[in-house]
């Protein structure tokens, strides 16, 4: 099994990530917390294109030919463009100090931000000689309201952080405990208390490690470092049941240990692999975890050799799950892709670091 090989596969692979469906939720936050983050490609993407999308639309009042529509077009870009990056990046400077503010405080300042920076649109376009005489309140009035209605998409998408969390969470718990997973784990300990008792007491460590990081309050995101540890312990106990089936192969970037991703999302990749390439398999299989860091981003990768013949590969829960919440946690900056190549199965995540 080639590294190297395996990671050019996911060149051409696309899949979008699937959208969460969202639901209403109060607002918890308090002061210290952001209410909206700006400093993200995603966000500037989207706020561009937004923007852009309405000097679209006005430019077409008063155009009587192309010309004149597209004349009209260039003043407004020439005012509204510098006026949403002026906006997009001051917020972001600011994002510490904006979220020591109340919730209203933070939605005051994103609309005050947003209006100033459309009078310096208006200015750019008054020295400029473009319009004449130049509409100040007017610009004020329509910076304050586009600001209002990009702070609450980004309110409403980070709302949508939080029953999705939640719900992941329950599910990842239902995926690890379960009631054979458990059953098993016990089983192998009972056979060893007697004749390896140091390999039993091992074994049961490894279950609570498990039990504690699925029991314990979820954080928006966890250093990559401890989801490798948690992995280790899920692989350990299943060694213990699979012996020399389960070969386990790791090539860790310690340059990538720090990067940030949702809490217990790698283990239910490794036990897809475990249970769709050690469990069919007689002689068993291999299963790899890579991680790399290439500049910005780092590569996560588990793969495992599937048995020819194999049955059905499941239902792809637990890999909608993960690709959903990595578009939550990182949107555009994230990307995951899955593959069945030469026998050998792949999961590849990318995330900004």
């Amino acid at each position: 099994m080639q590294d190297s090989r395996i990671l050019s596969t996911f060149h051409d692979l696309s899949g979008p990530a699937s959208r969460l469906p969202m639901s209403q939720m109060p607002d918890h936050r308090q002061a210290g917390e952001l209410l909206f983050e700006t400093c993200r490609l995603g966000v500037v993407l989207r706020a561009v294109l937004f923007v852009q999308a309405i000097a679209w639309v006005v430019s077409l009042y008063g155009a009587h030919s192309l010309v004149a529509w597209l004349s009209q077009l260039a003043v407004l870009t020439a005012a509204v463009l510098p006026s949403v990056l002026i906006w997009l990046l001051v917020t972001c400077m600011l994002k510490r100090a904006i979220g020591r503010l109340p919730v209203p405080g933070q939605w005051a300042s994103g609309i005050l931000l947003g209006a100033v920076s459309a009078i310096y649109g208006c200015g750019m376009l008054s020295w400029t000689n473009l319009v004449s005489p130049a509409p100040w309140l007017a610009s004020a009035a329509t910076g304050a309201l586009v600001a209002a209605v990009m702070v609450a998409g980004l309110v409403w998408r980070s709302r949508a952080k939080e029953p999705a969390g939640t719900t992941a969470r329950l599910a990842e718990l239902q995926a690890r405990i379960r009631p054979h997973f458990l059953f098993n784990t016990l089983n192998s300990a009972i056979a060893l208390v007697r004749a390896e008792p140091a390999k039993a007491e091992t074994l049961l460590e490894d279950l609570s490690e498990l039990f504690r990081h699925a029991l314990a309050d979820t954080k928006e995101d966890v250093p990559l470092r401890q989801e490798l540890e948690l992995a280790e312990h899920y692989l350990a106990i299943e060694q213990v049941r699979f012996g020399d089936r389960l070969k386990v192969e790791w090539n860790l970037d310690e340059k990538a240990a720090g990067a940030r991703l949702p809490p217990l999302i790698l283990q239910p990749l490794v036990e897809n692999a475990v249970k769709h390439g050690v469990e069919p398999s007689p002689t068993g299989a291999t299963v790899r975890i890579t991680t790399k860091r290439r500049g910005s981003v780092v590569v996560i990768k588990v793969t495992n050799t599937v048995p020819a013949g194999s049955g059905s590969p499941g239902h792809g829960l637990a890999l909608d799950n993960v690709r959903q919440r990595l578009a939550l946690l990182h949107d555009v900056e994230s990307r995951f892709q899955s593959a069945l190549v030469d026998g050998v199965y792949q999961v590849r995540l990318e995330i900004p670091i």
